[in-house]
């Protein structure tokens, strides 16, 4: 079993910046791609950004320059800092991670339960 847990969301006025954190746990066997994904209200779901386990990053164009991807493998925790947050930011903020369990030869897709970043104007 894999857990995601993800930390850091809250209320920010526009300009402001937050971290989040999300920390996975378990019988882990490898991480490899790890990254962020976010929804907002009557949207679907869409990429924020991911870094796979050697740290190349890869941005969604409405982020990049405002959001910095990180990881510490040792821990298997991935990092979003997200700076100059507009009201659009606003959403659900979900990790995902690509793990291989132990035991197992094959990767799987997990998600966190989603935490809440709200920027206000």
């Amino acid at each position: 079993q894999v857990q995601l847990v993800e930390s850091g969301g809250g209320l920010v006025q526009a300009g402001g910046s937050l971290k989040l954190s999300c920390a996975a746990s378990g019988s882990i066997f490898r991480a490899n791609a790890m990254g962020w994904y976010r929804q907002a209200p009557g949207k679907q779901r869409e990429l924020v950004a991911t870094i796979t386990s050697s740290g190349n990053t890869n941005y969604a164009d409405s982020v990049k320059g405002r959001f910095t991807v990180s990881r510490d493998n040792a821990k298997i925790t991935v990092y979003l800092q997200m700076n100059s947050l507009k009201p659009e930011d606003t959403a659900v903020y979900y990790c995902n991670a690509d793990v291989i369990p132990r035991g197992s030869f094959y990767p799987r897709d997990y998600w966190g339960q989603g935490t809440q970043v709200t920027v206000s104007s």
